[in-house]
C-alpha cells in the first residue's frame, strides 16, 4: 500500500510540474499584441495612389474631367434611405443618439425626424430646384450635399444662393439671410463650399440631369447654377475641413455611396479648377 500511494504522489507531482511550466512559457498561438492595435484612420494622401492616381498633378479642366470620372462610380440611394443615412454620417460626437444640424448647429435627436415644426429633415445644400433634380434617385438623394436641418430653418434658407450678408433669424445659430442669399454660420461655411464643388464635378450632364455649375449670381432660381463663386472659394479658405468634415466623408465611402469628396481630401483642388 505504501509503494501504491507513493506513486500515486509522484504522478500528481509531476503533472503539477508540467502545468506550471506550460503557465510559465509563452504561448506559440497567443495572438501578438500588435494584432489588437487600432489602425490609424484613412487620410487623403492615402488615397493618392489608388483613388485619385487619375488625378494627381493634373489643373483645369482635365482635373475636373478625371474627378468626375472617379466619384461617378458610386451607389445611389433612395431618398427614404438617406434618412438613416442621415442619423449616421451626421451624428453628433458627443451625443450618439442625435445628429447636428448644418445651418443652426443645434443637436437633436435623430427619431425627430420628419416633416412637422421641431423635426429635422433633409435639406439639399444645393437646392434641387437648381437644375430641377427633385427628389429623384441621383443628384436629389446623394448624401455627400443632403444634410438634416430643422425644417422651419430649412425653409428659411429655401432655394436661396450662398452670399455674405443679411440678418438672423430664431435657431439661426449664427447664420444669416437675406431677400436673395443665405450665408451659414462661421463653423460650416467650407463645409457647404465643398459640398457645392463637388455637385459641380459629379454631375455634368452626362447621366440625364443637368449640367450643374457654380456662378457669380445670386439670382440663379431654377437654372442649373449656383453662386456665388468667390464667396464660395473664400470659405472653402477660411474654413478647412475639421474631423467632422472628414468622418463624414469617410462614412460615406465606406458604408454607403463608396464615392469621395475630392475637395475635402484635397481643398487645394478647388482653387486648380476655378
Amino acid at each position: 500500500m505504501l509503494a501504491i500511494r507513493t506513486r500515486r504522489r509522484k504522478a500528481v507531482a509531476l503533472a503539477t510540474a508540467a502545468v506550471l511550466a506550460a503557465l510559465a512559457a509563452p504561448s506559440l498561438s497567443a495572438t501578438p499584441a500588435t494584432a489588437t492595435t487600432t489602425s490609424a484612420p484613412a487620410t487623403a494622401s492615402d488615397y493618392d495612389s489608388t483613388y485619385y492616381k487619375d488625378a494627381i498633378g493634373k489643373t483645369g479642366e482635365s482635373l475636373k474631367s478625371s474627378l468626375h470620372t472617379i466619384i461617378s462610380d458610386q451607389t445611389k440611394l433612395s431618398y427614404s434611405a438617406v434618412w438613416d443615412a442621415l442619423k449616421v454620417t451626421d451624428q453628433d460626437p458627443a451625443d450618439s443618439g442625435n445628429v447636428i444640424l448644418l445651418y443652426s448647429g443645434i443637436s437633436r435627436s435623430k427619431s425627430l425626424n420628419g416633416g412637422d415644426t421641431g423635426d429635422w429633415n433633409r435639406e439639399h445644400v444645393w437646392a434641387k430646384s437648381h437644375g430641377d433634380f427633385g427628389t429623384s434617385t441621383g443628384p436629389g438623394t446623394d448624401i455627400h450635399h443632403l444634410r438634416p436641418e430643422d425644417v422651419r430653418v430649412n425653409g428659411v434658407r429655401g432655394n436661396k444662393d450662398f452670399d455674405n450678408g443679411g440678418s438672423g433669424f430664431t435657431d439661426n445659430g449664427g447664420s444669416l439671410t437675406d431677400s436673395d442669399s443665405f450665408e451659414p454660420r462661421d463653423a460650416v461655411k467650407g463645409d457647404v463650399a465643398r459640398m457645392i464643388f463637388y455637385m459641380a464635378v459629379r454631375y455634368e450632364g452626362g447621366d440625364g440631369w443637368a449640367d450643374l455649375e457654380v456662378n457669380g449670381s445670386v439670382d440663379n432660381g431654377s437654372s442649373p447654377y449656383i453662386g456665388k463663386l468667390d464667396v464660395l472659394k473664400q470659405w472653402n479658405d477660411e474654413d478647412p475641413p475639421d474631423a467632422f468634415e472628414e468622418r463624414r466623408n469617410q462614412v460615406i465611402h465606406d458604408s454607403y455611396q463608396h464615392n469621395r469628396n475630392p475637395f475635402i481630401d484635397h481643398p487645394e483642388w478647388v482653387e486648380a479648377i476655378w
